[in-house]
């Protein structure tokens, strides 16, 4: 399924907000810090969507294990962190160029429905998450890449300037959100979380200052 778009005045409102750009967050769980050695094993993406209020809300999951390129390394310390692994004969794993498709096809589909010109990737330090994107789309030859190359959206930096708090764990709680240690370091929790975290940011700053991309998209 797609993520749900509203219609007309609300897709005029995601396109305004961030000049044609649509954010989208991502997270990914690898088996090391170097994108072109190390193994990608998890992805996961959340379409932002504007609901009726103007607000940001996280919109649906798409996400995926990935089986490690042939010859990739992974370090027995990712593992630990992430507890993942990689030989689990129920991790029901896709190849990377397939998990890499089941991610952008509903981005590329977002930015169509949006009017977006381009996604932007949220994340927490999200250069890490990107390079890592980059990477795998270019090693399988993927053309239709919806991320732009190199802008992104730091939650670590958006945090910090909203609460004092830039490692995520303690950012989440201080704005008031649950954050449960056990589901940490899984793609999927960290992009849910995450895309909690941008949304209740922008929303908290367009309501101190009344943010004119919104307003103008609703007066047109």
């Amino acid at each position: 399924m797609l993520p749900q778009m509203h219609e007309t005045q609300q897709n005029a409102r995601i396109v305004n907000r961030f000049r044609s750009f649509l954010p989208v967050v991502v997270d990914v769980e690898t088996g090391g810090l170097n994108p072109e050695t190390d193994a990608l094993l998890e992805i996961a993406a959340i379409v932002i969507d504007i609901n009726d209020e103007g607000k940001l809300v996280p919109g649906e999951l798409f996400s995926s294990h990935v089986t490690p390129f042939p010859g990739a390394n992974i370090e027995p310390e990712s593992l630990v962190v992430t507890g993942i692994d990689p030989d689990h004969p129920l991790r029901d794993a896709l190849e990377e160029k397939e998990a890499l498709r089941s991610v952008f096809i509903p981005i590329r589909r977002a930015l169509r429905a949006t009017q977006c010109t381009r996604a932007v990737l949220v994340g927490h330090n999200p250069a890490f998450d990107l390079s890592f994107v980059h990477a795998a789309a270019n090693r399988n030859s993927v053309k239709r890449n919806p991320f732009h190359a190199f802008s992104t959206f730091d939650t670590a930096t958006l945090a910090g300037l909203a609460y004092g708090q830039t490692i995520l764990a303690r950012a989440v709680e201080a704005a008031g959100l649950n954050w449960d240690e056990t589901r940490a370091h899984s793609a999927v929790y960290d992009a849910t979380i995450t895309a909690q975290l941008f949304c209740g940011i922008v929303n908290r700053w367009d309501s101190m200052t009344g943010n004119a991309a919104l307003t103008e998209s609703v007066a047109s």
